[in-house]
């Protein structure tokens, strides 16, 4: 999709439909810019609005025809809300419903009135890098798998943002590739868990890895199963035991020879395709098992997109890759693994495996010298449980989790912090070795972090983030169509972007 800033009266603009945003507090008779068009189309818009058939309600849309008053055809009137609410996420929800609704009419030239333009409460450059977000996470498509192009909807080919002809011309330009590079981020990772398990295997995610770090300037390796053999990953391996692939840990580096610059790691959990193992889970829905390495996704769309940004952080992703299978050399319930941080695990349930995978890791990413590390995991149903659809559980340093806050707020990528008292190491305590892998059914969420917190690097600040039922959904919403979500890219990449302002402060 071709994206850019232009100026002039939203009416006089060419595109196959205009669309403009409206408050629910918008007042009779409109005002400015609106007005303006208003005016034009023959008070189109105040009748709609006095007659009460558009009340401006958040993500409401409605189509008019311009009967050849406007050279554009089409108008979208699409509805903000409150203006209190107004901020980034709100423009990043609207232009996507105007864009949805312009690709459901099969329309591929769209041009959007920059919105609340003229006021205070989000600065320009930010409404546009939203408006520009919004655009290409809601008009995705999963299509490479189809061969009938019938039931593919022709893509959005241009998205033009009006803007005040005052407004700074290049700085818009940068928002527009800012939210370009975060978009397109986003939607690599949710190729990636679309993508079936005989495709999105351990060897393709690394090899995607290995093809974005090489166009990205990232400098990237790869732990095969010999290496970690050697180094003792003997929990990651265990999850591997049944797998018809070898396990892999891509490694990816952003800025990997500025020593001096500040150090985060992000661990992704990076299974495969989740059987359960020999603790077998039910067959029903056992086919969205192909987004269990919905972390890795994550960690390395947010890898990309600091890279394309030039962050100034020494960032590193490590995607732990292996699928969790049952055959004879499987792990077994009861079976007792040795950790690479030298702790000894009881696996008392072979499904509870994302653990195993990332508590490995989580001792390897000591390896950098991190400032922090953040571990995100499509981790345990209980997440789900607790929080439902709307936010991931936390938890960890309380430092972190309030800038992982702020990230998700302008993002839409909620968290909610979840506590890590000692008491909860009672359930984790086994008989034959230092840990057991599950600690039974009550607060799930957080015993799971809890084993994870045991595999920190030492005196290093450490966030959980459990984004179970997040990074697959059923059914759209917004600018996030069914399938995979993407979820944690964004979240991720604003809190590196928040840390490299704080820093700069």
């Amino acid at each position: 999709m071709h994206i850019e800033v232009v100026s002039g009266p939203i009416e006089a603009q060419t595109a196959q439909v205009i669309a403009v945003g409206l408050f629910e507090d918008t007042e009779l008779p409109v005002k400015g810019a609106i007005g303006e068009l208003d005016a034009v189309l023959r008070q189109a818009i105040s009748t709609v609005l006095s007659d009460g058939d558009f009340r401006a309600k958040k993500n409401e849309t409605l189509l008019l025809y311009a009967y050849g008053l406007v050279p554009a055809r089409r108008v979208i009137l699409v509805g903000m809300g409150k203006r209190t609410h107004y901020g980034k996420e709100a423009a990043r929800q609207a232009a996507a419903a105007v864009a949805v609704k312009a690709q459901d009419l099969h329309l591929t030239d769209l041009c959007i009135a920059a919105f609340d333009a003229e006021s205070d409460t989000v600065p320009l450059a930010d409404t546009v890098e939203a408006v520009t977000e919004g655009a290409l996470l809601g008009t995705y498509q999963f299509t490479e798998l189809k061969t009938e192009r019938d039931a593919v909807k022709p893509s959005l080919e241009r998205l033009a943002i009006v803007a005040p002809p005052t407004a700074d011309a290049k700085r818009l330009a940068q928002s527009i590739r800012a939210g370009s590079v975060i978009a397109e981020s986003t939607l690599l990772a949710r190729d990636l868990v679309n993508r079936p398990a005989n495709i999105a295997s351990p060897a393709h995610i690394a090899g995607v890895a290995r093809e974005f770090a090489a166009s990205a300037g990232l400098d990237f390796r790869v732990l095969d199963k010999a290496a970690m053999e050697t180094l003792g990953m003997e929990l990651l391996l265990s999850v591997n035991q049944g797998g018809g692939e070898p396990a892999q840990m891509a490694i990816v580096e952003h800025n990997a020879q500025h020593t001096t610059l500040p150090t985060v790691v992000l661990v992704g959990k990076g299974i495969t395709f989740d059987t359960g193992g020999i603790s077998l889970k039910p067959s029903e829905g056992m086919e969205k098992m192909k987004g269990d390495m919905g972390g890795a996704a994550a960690v390395l769309g947010a890898i990309r997109a600091a890279a394309l940004l030039d962050l100034p952080m020494h960032v590193v992703a490590l995607a732990p890759l292996t699928e969790n299978m049952p055959d004879a050399r499987a792990t077994k319930p009861g079976d007792v693994k040795r950790s690479l941080k030298g702790l000894t695990v009881e696996i008392i349930n072979t499904d509870a495996e994302g653990r195993l995978v990332l508590a490995d890791a989580l001792t390897y990413a000591g390896e950098f010298s991190p400032d922090a590390v953040l571990d995100i995991a499509t981790l345990t149903g209980a997440r789900v449980i607790a929080l439902g659809d709307h936010a991931a559980a936390v938890m960890g340093d309380e430092a972190l989790i309030g800038r992982l806050k702020r990230a998700g707020e302008i993002t839409g990528e909620r968290v909610w912090q979840l506590p890590l008292f000692e008491e909860y190491g009672e359930q984790l305590k086994s008989d034959v070795a230092d840990l057991k892998n599950v600690g039974g059914r009550p607060a799930g969420t957080i015993t799971a972090g809890f084993f994870l917190s045991k595999f920190v690097p030492e005196d290093t600040p450490w966030v959980h983030i459990d984004i179970a039922g997040l990074g697959m959904i059923d059914k759209a919403r917004s600018y996030v169509p069914a399938g995979g979500t993407g979820f944690g890219v964004r979240l991720l990449l604003e809190f590196l972007r928040g840390w490299c302002a704080e820093a700069q402060e």
